[in-house]
């Protein structure tokens, strides 16, 4: 691993003493060396050539010519200086911050800080002063209005950080991180005087307030803290203070306890994984890959691109892994509309190709269809109209969570079965405190849909009608909550009691992840959600060729000294179209399930005990027009509770969504044993239906020398069994059993076999 230490001041007072003649510095005070370097280092710092940011000179001379000539480039170009010029028609607003989250002073100043970003690159393009001097003007009625500002208004108190152009001091930093660009980008265009109100109203009190006045956010090993030291940083770079780009690398005091490098240290496995999930893994990308551009252009010297084995271009690729049909998995505080064309990984994958040419990357641009004017952005640009792509390889893989990736993974596991398919199967790190409390939960998507669901966070975001845009009380009171999730909750209590410090200091064990052509399978567990529990998940995402069929095969192992009661909840994206059992519907009167941990938001539809055997939940889901079911081995004791939201939701905040609940009372030890079957087609446009039934005849489950057998057939010529060893994670072990009469062996994790009549 290489390691970046600070650099010394390039005029140090040895440095200048060394160029004197012998002698001359014995008559020469202390002092007036120290004065001396300080103006030689200001003199080069002055004669720095701007901008020098994400866009350096060399950047503006392939791009200007590069807007005469036909090509992507120039369309984004063209596309972008029309918007810039529509903007600088009208008056020049910056009004004193009133709003949270989506409120007009709010998104006010956001637009501005874009529009000055624009403006400033079309600028260094044309050479016009009128954009130049748009950006002049809004800066000095910010160094205007800055130094007058208290902490916002709408600051929650206790909760964050303030900001005072914004409710939360992390806007304030991607405004500065904005700013900062715009800036570097007119600076040549500005006297003195310009500079010097626009530097000390605006930028130094910006920056102190973001540093040395909000210490426990800058400091902070956390995506806010990495927008922050970014901001800083940048602004460092455009105004010659050399020593805020060290504390934004190093924190306040440079012990490297903190700081934009401990961030790269902590906050990413080494795979590219962030601990937060992948929606703030696509929001945190932004300040590191912009500050790190903005690092490599001032100091190549630190390679910042290759530290830790280039963690940084692994964290890109690994962000466009963990998505489905353009979208984000939404895990932790998600909100579920993102997706890879969000502007944080559009500069990302821009860099990424600027660095390292992948033409798979070009694959992910097409899809993002949005040119950044920059020097990466005309490199990609001039490569897509070269017909360079190739298609983008997405993978099966277990990211290893925490910065040693052993704490926990987030496992990915796809096929192409009829369609696109991925299980995600979350075994992983508590995520802070954006975290859920959902160990072992899954989801599934199919045909470019979500089928098995997560509900991600409760939060309209920027609607200011709905809690100022910030996370809904909901999200506290539902969505972090594990009933709320696809994984076992005991006693009606979420896991580590709800307790976020408690979940960070604990993460499940991945017993093994195997992959092939036919079987994708990883086993976990984790006995410190719950004391004296020890909750363990196989899944399984299997591909039948022969039969066109894909199913999921989901084993979840409870065990405990004392009895518990036992909630497994499917969420599910569809249309409820039969069961096998009696439903026992609640057609007079509906109550809330529970009281708390999330319970108390869910009504109880129908309750029903189904008869020993199979039990079957068959619902459609309209979007794709495909049917999936349900098959679970039930004792004849157990309960399927149907739910659906709503309940204590005054302001109607969270969405009417449906769920499934497999109930067991009063038990020590109990396995759900479960098979997951897409089938059928609905076509309504064209009035037909196709396979609306369940084709899976049989499902049994034992347990033989320690391995678990699922056994199970679709028609009556080939019997499937799936062996798997959860027990130890030595892929060397030999294992052996005997069903049917039949014996069977095998080395490694799981063997799935078929077997004809």
């Amino acid at each position: 691993m290489m390691t970046t230490q600070p650099l010394k001041n390039r005029y140090s007072i040895t440095f200048l003493a060394a160029l004197l003649p012998s002698g001359v510095t014995k008559v020469l005070t202390r002092s007036v060396l120290v004065l001396a370097a300080l103006c030689l280092s200001s003199t080069a710092v002055s004669a720095k050539s701007h901008p020098t940011l994400v866009i350096n000179v060399d950047d503006v001379v392939a791009m200007k010519a590069a807007i005469h000539q036909q090509g992507k480039f120039k369309d984004a170009y063209l596309a972008n200086k029309a918007w810039v010029d529509q903007q600088l028609q009208q008056v020049i607003t910056v009004p004193v911050p009133q709003d949270g989250g989506g409120g007009y002073t709010h998104e006010r100043h956001k637009k501005n800080y874009k529009v000055m970003y624009d403006a400033g690159v079309i600028y260094q393009l044309t050479g016009e002063a009128k954009y130049a001097d748009y950006v002049r003007d809004m800066l000095l009625a910010y160094a205007d209005l800055y130094p007058t500002l208290p902490p916002h208004p709408k600051r929650k108190i206790g909760k964050q950080n303030p900001g005072k152009l914004f409710w939360q001091s992390l806007n304030e930093a991607v405004w500065l991180v904005y700013t900062s660009q715009a800036y570097d980008l007119i600076l040549a265009s500005l006297n003195t005087a310009e500079k010097n109100k626009i530097e000390t109203g605006l930028f130094r009190p910006i920056v102190r307030f973001l540093s040395v006045e909000s210490p426990a956010t800058f400091n902070k090993v956390h995506n806010h803290g990495t927008w922050t030291t970014a901001a800083v940083g940048m602004t460092g770079y455009v105004l010659g203070e050399q020593e805020w780009v060290e504390q934004a690398l190093y924190d306040l005091e440079k012990s490297g306890k903190g700081g934009f490098m401990k961030q790269l240290d902590e906050l990413f496995s080494p795979q590219g994984y962030y601990n937060e999930g992948p929606y703030y893994q696509r929001y945190a990308l932004m300040p590191f890959v912009t500050f790190a551009k903005a690092i490599q252009t001032n100091e190549p010297e630190r390679k910042i691109f290759e530290y830790r084995d280039g963690i940084l271009l692994k964290a890109i690729d690994t962000t466009i892994q963990l998505s489905y049909n353009k979208l984000f998995f939404p895990i932790n505080d998600a909100i579920k509309s993102k997706g890879i064309d969000t502007i944080e990984l559009v500069n990302g994958v821009t860099i990424a190709y600027g660095l390292t040419k992948d033409a798979g990357l070009l694959d992910i641009a097409k899809q993002q269809d949005q040119i950044v004017l920059t020097g990466d952005g005309l490199k990609v640009a001039n490569a897509i109209d070269q017909g360079l792509a190739t298609p983008y390889q997405f993978k099966s893989v277990a990211f290893g969570d925490g910065n040693n990736g052993k704490q926990g993974a987030l496992v990915v596991m796809r096929q192409n079965v009829g369609g696109e398919q991925a299980l995600l199967f979350k075994p992983a790190a508590q995520g802070l405190g954006h975290g859920h409390f959902d160990k072992l939960t899954w989801q599934f998507y199919d045909r470019q849909q979500e089928i098995v669901s997560d509900y991600g966070a409760a939060r309209f975001l920027n609607v200011e009608a709905k809690f100022g845009g910030r996370y809904l009380p909901e999200n506290d009171s539902y969505a972090k909550h594990t009933i709320a999730h696809n994984t076992v909750v005991v006693d009606q209590t979420s896991h580590f009691n709800s307790d976020v410090t408690v979940g960070n200091a604990n993460h499940p064990e991945v017993i093994f992840f195997d992959a092939n052509d036919k079987v994708k399978i990883s086993s976990a567990k984790i006995d410190t959600a719950y004391e004296g529990v020890e909750l363990k998940r196989t899944l399984a995402l299997i591909n039948l060729p022969k039969l066109n069929q894909s199913l999921v095969v989901d084993v979840f192992d409870v065990s405990s000294d004392k009895t518990h009661q036992l909630d497994l909840p499917i969420h599910y994206k569809g249309h409820l179209i039969e069961t096998n059992f009696e439903l026992g519907s609640k057609t007079e009167s509906i109550s809330a399930l529970g009281k708390n941990n999330g319970y108390q938001h869910m009504w109880l539809k129908a309750q029903s005990s189904p008869k020993a055997g199979l039990a079957k939940i068959t619902w459609l889901n309209e979007d794709n027009g495909r049917f999936y079911t349900q098959t679970s081995l039930v004792d004849g004791k157990s309960e399927m509770l149907f739910t659906q939201l709503g309940a204590n939701d005054p302001n109607f905040n969270l969405r009417n969504e449906n769920a499934f609940i497999a109930r067991v009372n009063n038990t020590k030890k109990h396995s759900f044993v479960s098979v997951f079957e897409p089938h059928g087609e609905y076509n309504p446009s064209k009035e037909f239906t196709i396979d609306a039934t369940s084709k899976l005849k049989t499902l049994q489950h034992k347990k033989i020398n320690g391995l678990d057998i699922v056994a199970f057939s679709f028609d009556n010529k080939v019997n499937y069994i799936l062996a798997f060893n959860s027990q130890q994670s030595d892929n060397a072990t030999r294992n052996k059993f005997s069903y049917n009469g039949k014996s069977f062996e095998f080395t490694g994790h799981s063997k799935f076999f078929e077997i004809n009549k």
